[in-house]
Formats: C-alpha cells, structure tokens, sequence
C-alpha cells in the first residue's frame, strides 16, 4: 500500500487574455507618454485599424475613447490616489505601471463599469503587457481603490479649500496647481467661477462642423445629419453640433472640404475679423499663422464673397501642406505659402485685415487636448511670448493705415492675451506702434458675457467652445 500523500495535478498556466479594448486604449496612453503624442491624433488612426480588422464595434470604439481621454483628464487626481495606495513615491512606479493602473482607477471611480469588472480587466490587462509580477501590484492597489468610491477618496488626498484653495482645486478637479492659479487670475470672481470653469474642461466636448459660406450651408449639414444627430451651432451662423459618436468624415461636404470641423470659437474669432467696419479697399486679407487651417477655410470663403483674396502663411511646411487641404476647392482667389510671420516676405502696408492666431500654451484648448495641462510647463510661457510679440509688431507693420489686426490665441493666460497687446502698443521691447483698439465685442452679435471689452475672451462653462482670445487692432498710422 502506497502511504505517499497523493499529488494534486498541476495547473495549467493561463495565458493572459488579450482585451482589444483595453489593448488599445494602453497603446494610445503609451503614445501620449512616451512620443509627446496628442491623444486626438493617435487615437482615430488606432480605432479605425482595429475595426478594419473586424475587432471593434462602435461601442468597443466609444469605450476606448472614454478609457483614454477619462484616464487623461483625471490623471492629476488619480495619481493623488495611487499615491496614497503604495508605500513609494509615486515616481517611482514605472510609467507603463502607472497607465494601467489610473486606466483601473478611472474604470473604478469614473465609469460604471462593475467593481469586479474593472479589477479583473485591468489585472489581466497588466499581464498581458507588464507580466505576472507587476500584475500582482496592479491587483493590489485597484483592490484598495476599490474600498471607496471618488467623493471618498478626493476628500482623504486633498486639503480642503479652506486651507489651500489652488492645491484643493488641482486635486479635485485635475489641473495642475499653476494651470489652476493663470486660469483664475484670467477669469477673475470666487470659487464658483474657477470650479465650473475647470470642470468644463474635464467634460468630452462636442464635434462642431463649419459651413463655409458660399460652400455649403448649415441647413445641408443638419439634413445630412438628421433631426437626431444635429443642432444648430450656439453663436456662430456658420455652425452645426453633431451627437455624440457621430462620424464628420462620413459627410460628403467635409469629405469635399466644402464644411470641416471646427470649434465654435474658432468661428467667431474668423468671423469677427471679417465683420470688423473697414473704409477703403478691402480686397487682401492674411492669415499669417495658418496651420492646420480651420480658419483659414473660413476666411477665405467669407474672402470670396467679397471679391477679396487670402493668403494663408505658414511656417511649418507639414502644416502648410494641411492648409492648401483645407482650402482646396475655394472659387475665389486665394494662395498658401510657407513663411515665417516674423520676418515675412511681404511688404509693410500692404493687407487689409490680418488674422494673426498665434502659437501658444493651448491652456484653452484642455477639453480637447487633455494630455496638455499635463505637458505644459509655467516657464514655457516665457518661450512663447518674443514669438508672439514679434508677430504682433509685424502684424501692424503688414496692415495698411486704416486696415485692422486680429491678434487670437487659444489660451487664456493673461501673459499671451492682453498683456502681449498691452506691450506692443507701448513699445515694450520694441518701437511704439501707432494702432488703437477696436470694440470686438459688437463682432459676435448674440453672444453673452463678453466681458467690458474692448477685447474678448470665450470661454468653456460660459459658451461652451474653447478658451479661445480676440483683439482687434486699428492701425493708425
């Protein structure tokens, strides 16, 4: 008789199962991380290969997109919790770790996705991409974040107002702590004001499409879209919402380039300029930073029905190849060039109207590109504002007298808004030049709260399109 204790069999080893989902989504965080990659960029390429390959249906699609932009736009709380779930400092943890687990958390604390669904996804996810080792901390710490749900943890890892306003915001509400500071100096008011402001940014914005006149028209938009899939644009007669998960592209107008996406602010920043009252000529306009050339569409459109001709500069040549795109199929006169707006080619005196959107921070864009606020730096600031002083001055040297300068940025910041036309206009680090403002609030008739003028800055909680920042400029003399 054989006394040996008898053997259980072995278990077989489980291969980690590969969630095309989740999958992508971690390639798409990697991208933003390890490329300085945008989001917005990255991801439709991604989802567009994985329903090629049959693996993805619309609703795969439309959680992908949550897991990235959700898990971008709470990373500042998210890494707060993670923080205080591990006894290391959170850099420490090795990037690829930390994508899994705010992509668990976010799964956990910012969908509705079961508490078990959430664990286990992410865990066999870790193994699929960090191995058996690391999968065990994944586990770990998602199972202590699952003890308590977002309110509860918020108000264990961050100080409450009382004690530090701008750091409780950062917290809560997912900026960085400088973010949080330049936005609220730029708004100005109390609490209630910054807290809708920031919580705007973290809400998924809507498509927006343009009907560039002379092209096409909204009502053509909104019958292609249906009753169900398009609303009339909030401010801009040029605008049309779309639902939620619909796809521009499938639309013959912007597969014609007759319509494009764009964001309703970017529409009456074009706009106003082109409204801007004018005597004399009328008949060459600028856009001296083009790229990628929403704008640019616009202007030129509104451009031919008046007879005038643009020309679109830009200094990137990958950017400019997106302008002549944009523009393609234009009937009036129009021409791309690859320039730099600050030692142009042109001659002084020669535009009517110029359109100067100049490169920036892009803290008005956050909605949209969540992964910068993460990006930014405070001391970029200082990088940014020679380059849009200096295409300001020249701006107003191109202008002809009488002519007008808009002077746009997609940011708030007090630093590349007024202070940078405040500047010009005294001959700060520069000569004097001779320019007087123009009221751009009577430009976007029907839009509220533009502020006391004479410069106009939108906003996300008040109009719901991008931060984006008008003044407009006479030249005189």
């Amino acid at each position: 008789m054989n006394d040996q204790p008898r053997r259980r069999p072995a278990t077989p080893h489980r291969r980690p199962q590969k969630d095309p989902v989740r999958f992508l989504a971690f390639e798409a965080l990697r991208a933003v991380d390890e490329r300085d990659a945008y989001a917005n960029l990255v991801l439709p390429p991604l989802l567009k290969k994985a329903r090629a390959k049959g693996d993805f249906d619309n609703r795969d699609a439309a959680l992908a997109t949550e897991l990235v932009y959700g898990t971008l736009r709470r990373q500042g709380t998210y890494d707060a919790i993670v923080a205080a779930c591990i006894d290391r400092p959170l850099r420490e943890v090795d990037p690829p770790v930390l994508d899994v687990l705010n992509m668990g958390v976010h799964q956990l604390l910012g969908t509705r996705i079961p508490t078990h669904a959430a664990v286990s996804a992410s865990v066999e996810l870790a193994r699929v991409v960090l191995g058996e080792g690391r999968a065990k901390f994944v586990n770990a710490v998602l199972r202590k974040v699952s003890a308590d749900d977002l309110d509860g943890w918020v108000a264990r890892v961050a100080p409450s107002y009382e004690d530090d306003a701008e750091d409780h915001l950062a917290i809560v509400h997912s900026h960085p702590r400088w973010v949080v500071s330049a936005l609220w100096d730029a708004l100005g008011g109390g609490r209630a004001g910054i807290e809708d402001l920031l919580e705007a940014d973290n809400e998924r914005p809507e498509v927006t499409l343009v009907a560039r006149p002379g092209r096409s028209t909204t009502d053509e938009l909104l019958e292609a879209l249906g009753e169900e899939n398009g609303l009339p644009g909030r401010w801009s007669p040029y605008a049309v919402r779309m639902a939620e998960g619909g796809e521009p592209g499938a639309l013959t107008a912007v597969q014609e380039s007759r319509a494009g996406v764009q964001d309703e602010g970017s529409q009456l920043v074009a706009a106003a300029l082109a409204n801007a009252p004018l005597e004399g000529r009328d008949t060459r306009w600028l856009d001296g930073c083009a790229g990628p050339g929403g704008k640019a569409a616009l202007l030129a459109a509104l451009a031919a029905g008046r007879g005038a001709a643009l020309l679109a500069a830009e200094k990137q040549p990958h950017r400019a190849r997106l302008v002549e795109r944009s523009l393609a199929g234009n009937p009036g006169p129009y021409q791309v060039i690859t320039a730099d707006g600050t030692r142009p080619p042109w001659r002084p005196d020669t535009f009517d109207r110029i359109l100067m959107d100049v490169p920036c921070s892009g803290l008005g864009a956050l909605r949209r590109r969540p992964e910068a606020r993460w990006r930014r730096r405070k001391e970029d600031l200082e990088s940014f504002a020679p380059l849009q002083r200096g295409l300001l001055r020249e701006a107003l040297k191109a202008v002809r007298i009488g002519g007008v300068v808009g002077y746009a940025t997609c940011s708030p910041h007090l630093a590349e808004t007024r202070v940078v036309v405040e500047d010009v206009l005294k001959g700060r680090g520069g000569a004097p030049v001779e320019a007087e403002w123009v009221d751009a609030r009577p430009l976007m008739p029907g839009v509220p709260a533009l502020g006391d003028g004479p410069d106009v800055q939108l906003w996300p909680h008040l109009h719901g399109t991008d931060a984006m920042y008008l003044a407009v400029l006479r030249r005189t003399g």
